[in-house]
């Protein structure tokens, strides 16, 4: 039962489960239009990843957004190579429920993409989103460029004002460098276009972005 007991430390890579060698079965294309969800995709397409509490809501916030191409969820940010749900459920891989978003800068920039990010969730809850508790649900941004470090940066000090002027608390979302995405199961991606009536747990906080500042 240890492999099931909450933990709310992200473990070391001594600590973490051991994983497999090879990639769990995951689907190529996406439930909703079809596209490949997997690399390479169409030339001009930038990649991006964020953590907002369960994905399944997280990835609805996207996937209708005009100027992304396609999405899907994952695990990243961890230790443990190629895990599983419940493995990741656990608290002893490491990882973070992810969206990956592929979208078309020419017709959508990263700075908006940001902004559906920071107000599709609550950003100071630490590691938990509402009701849901645990590593696996920390906010974060998963930077593929040194220019989404730096705007990712920014976004987060003007929506940090934002917020403190609406009177919220301190942004607890972290920003790294993105690692390994490993895909989830099948059942995960597009959750909740299979399953219209599922569970959500994504209401933001309410806050709009100030006119003028860009997050």
């Amino acid at each position: 039962m240890l492999l099931f007991r909450k933990t709310m430390e992200i473990p070391s890579v001594a600590e973490a489960l051991p994983g497999r060698p090879d990639a769990i079965p995951t689907p190529d294309t996406s439930f909703i239009n079809g596209r490949p969800i997997k690399p390479p995709f169409p030339e001009g397409m930038e990649c991006a990843q964020f953590g907002l509490g369960c994905f399944w809501g997280g990835e609805k916030a996207f996937w209708n957004v005009p100027g992304v191409h396609v999405t899907a969820v994952g695990y990243a940010a961890g230790a443990t190579p190629n895990p599983t749900y419940e493995e990741v459920c656990s608290g002893r891989t490491g990882h973070n429920e992810v969206v990956l978003v592929v979208f078309e800068p020419d017709r959508i920039g990263y700075d908006a993409i940001l902004k559906t990010f920071w107000e599709a969730h609550d950003p100071t809850q630490g590691m938990r989103q509402g009701n849901d508790v645990g590593t696996q649900y920390r906010s974060g941004i998963y930077t593929c460029s040194e220019s989404q470090a730096e705007q990712a940066l920014a976004s987060r000090e003007a929506y940090q004002d934002a917020l403190c002027a609406a009177g919220h608390g301190r942004i607890t979302t972290e920003i790294v460098e993105a690692g390994p995405l490993y895909y989830a199961e099948d059942y995960h991606q597009q959750y909740l276009a299979k399953n219209p009536w599922g569970y959500c747990g994504h209401g933001g906080t309410g806050v709009a972005c100030p006119v003028g500042i860009v997050v």
